[in-house]
């Protein structure tokens, strides 16, 4: 081979490659600097624990710091429009509760669109709700409650962690499907909700699993039914809706990781893939367990699918119900 046609080919084949190392370079360099995770609610709460794991484990397996900021205010309203202002480069990145698809029905408006200006990494984790009786109910099964809201109009009350949130919208389905004279009492938090049902205050709550499942093990509270699909493993003596007779009656707490529109498609993989991995971690899931969470880990598009059909079933329980933002 002459010296000239073994150069020219050198050069033809390191030109045909240079695209392809480029890209690999591109994706290897992700992430190159720390990468901001807005949580759009105060510290403490069940979104700031799940990002917080899940930065912590990001930070160890990537080599570069994912770290928390949370900016909370109007219903995660403020921290979701910093995220839908923010550049779309990967460098950014949120974890969202069902609000982010609920508060558009709930407001009269808010300052981000859920569909157009986030794109879904995963629904990382579910958190079943529960319906929940004061012992003193003489009810063992939601056909018990059923009957005795009916046979008690306007006497009965549920508590619920705040207005907008999951269990208040089952709360809401609940009481509009069976037809039922059912007031609800807003908290600031589960916590809440559990502690004034021990009580009395609200004899009847709809709650998280993570603050309700100790008062049901010591039976403190009765729990008729989780509100899943499946029994939850927390309490697994506990039926679901679906078995007690009301499959209508469905509906579960959620968290996504989601990002600006337009990040990367090679970023969105790769933190989908990592995500994953993570919340599959042995010690993750036993974490995640006592917190009341269910992994998921779903596609970027089972995820985005979920957002759509979610928030065409809230919004016409928010509208049937006459629910307003606080």
């Amino acid at each position: 081979m002459t010296l000239l046609r073994r150069q020219f080919l050198q050069l033809t084949v390191g030109a045909s490659l240079t695209p392809i190392l480029s890209t690999v370079a591109s994706a290897e360099a992700y992430p190159a600097r720390p990468v901001r995770v807005i949580v759009p609610y105060a510290p403490g709460g069940p979104a700031d624990i799940l990002g917080r794991l899940t930065a912590q484990k990001l930070s160890e397996h990537l080599g570069k710091q994912f770290y928390i900021e949370n900016i909370g205010g109007a219903g995660g309203n403020l921290g979701m429009a910093q995220g839908a202002r923010a550049a779309p480069d990967g460098y950014t990145v949120l974890v969202v509760p069902p609000n982010i698809i609920v508060n558009p029905a709930m407001y009269d408006t808010v300052p981000y669109d859920p569909y157009r200006d986030f794109e879904p990494v995963t629904i990382a984790v579910t958190s079943p709700t529960v319906l929940t009786v004061h012992p003193s109910l003489a009810v063992q099964t939601v056909k018990d409650l059923v009957a005795l809201i009916k046979s008690n109009p306007a006497k009965y009350s549920f508590a619920s962690p705040g207005t907008g949130t999951p269990p208040h919208l089952i709360g809401e389905h609940f009481r509009l499907r069976l037809g039922l004279d059912l007031v609800h009492v807003p908290f600031n938090s589960a916590g809440l909700a559990v502690g004034s049902t021990l009580a009395g205050h609200t004899p009847i709550a709809f709650t998280s699993l993570p603050p309700a499942v100790p008062q049901i093990k010591e039976a403190k509270l009765r729990a008729l039914a989780v509100t899943s699909k499946l029994r939850s493993s927390a309490i697994p003596d506990v039926p679901s809706m679906g078995e007690v007779g009301y499959p209508e009656i469905e509906g579960e707490g959620w968290f996504a990781f989601i990002v600006p529109t337009g990040t990367p498609k090679d970023v969105t993989t790769q933190l989908h893939r990592e995500i994953v991995k993570i919340i599959a971690l042995p010690d993750i899931k036993e974490t995640l367990a006592t917190l009341g969470f269910a992994p998921v880990g779903n596609t970027p598009d089972e995820a985005a699918a979920l957002f759509r059909t979610e928030g065409v079933k809230w919004a016409k329980v928010i509208r049937e119900a006459g629910i307003k933002a606080p």
